[in-house]
């Protein structure tokens, strides 16, 4: 089945499991402007912020009932120095999924969501370049409980809404 909707904001009928991202961690945007520059070394998968935090961007990945792709949240998850010195090591390697796991905290506030900023995670490196598997920690938080059973077609059209004509951010 190919997830397909007309969309109560736009009325267009939009179709595909979407992706989002944020294009920066939460931590970063809450730095003013003017000096990100001198405080945040941003690239396109990792991002240091003064010199202390050290954040990785992945995939947290969502089951959806009925469709072969999960939907996926693009997140950012800080990680120790010694973790995160690790992962720059493995960067560039084919075969990287053996090293680590790493523990983390989320850097992203994602939208349709209590609070998830700092909720602690698992990072997963992966093979092949792909970017790592973002695991919710075991919690109550309704994130963790929709990443082990999924969401309904009716769940991804709201966060899709909410996404695209609400104040998050960009489709990926």
């Amino acid at each position: 089945m190919t997830f397909r909707f007309r969309c109560n904001t736009c009325e267009e009928i939009h179709e595909g499991v979407p992706t989002f991202g944020a294009d920066m961690p939460a931590i970063a945007q809450w730095i003013p402007p003017e000096e990100r520059q001198s405080r945040v070394d941003l690239g396109s998968d990792d991002c240091v912020v003064d010199g202390e935090r050290f954040l990785v961007r992945g995939c947290l990945e969502i089951p959806v009932a009925d469709e072969a792709d999960p939907f996926v949240w693009g997140v950012w998850v800080d990680i120790s120095q010694d973790n995160f010195d690790q992962w720059v090591k493995a960067f560039n390697q084919k075969e990287r999924s053996h090293i680590g796991p790493f523990p983390g905290y989320l850097g992203t506030a994602l939208p349709c969501y209590p609070d998830t900023f700092n909720h602690r995670v698992v990072m997963h490196l992966r093979d092949n370049g792909i970017r790592p598997y973002i695991e919710v920690s075991q919690s109550d938080h309704p994130l963790h409980i929709e990443q082990c059973n999924g969401i309904t077609h009716e769940r991804l059209v709201e966060i899709y809404e909410e996404v695209m004509h609400g104040v998050f951010g960009r489709a990926a």
